[in-house]
């Protein structure tokens, strides 16, 4: 591989990816804060290192958009993850639909603020269950 586009793999400072299923369904069942642009979903990975996922549902928009939000996020959490990201945790952002015209600036301090909460083991009340019709 070209040095110049290097292998991020090796790089302790950057966050892997999260790739599988069951990974994203462990990180519902961590601590979720939720912001206006994007829900933060953050649990212990047992040893795994720094991870992230981004997920953004069709209720969103069309492709384009879900992809132009999953740039943004992916950009986001490459700025501060590796700063104020919780060591050995699995980080997990869901799109909402604020967030593809919110400002790049306060989704920062968002993701500030909801890492920092995350941190002291503090998150927003569980959701209430649906009823089943």
């Amino acid at each position: 591989m070209n040095e110049a586009a290097g292998s991020t793999r090796s790089d302790p400072a950057r966050p892997a990816v999260l790739t599988r299923r069951a990974d994203f369904l462990a990180a519902n069942r961590g601590l979720r804060n939720a912001k206006p642009g994007f829900v933060l979903l953050t649990r212990p990975n047992a040893g795994c290192g720094m991870r992230y996922g981004i997920t953004v549902t069709k209720k969103i928009g069309n492709a384009v958009v879900r992809n132009r939000m999953k740039r943004r996020f992916r950009e986001l959490l490459r700025a501060i993850l590796p700063e104020q990201g919780l060591p050995d945790s699995d980080h997990v952002l869901i799109g909402r639909e604020g967030g593809i015209e919110r400002d790049f600036d306060l989704l920062q301090q968002d993701l500030a603020t909801a890492l920092a909460r995350a941190a002291k083991g503090q998150g927003d009340p569980p959701r209430r269950r649906r009823a089943r019709r």
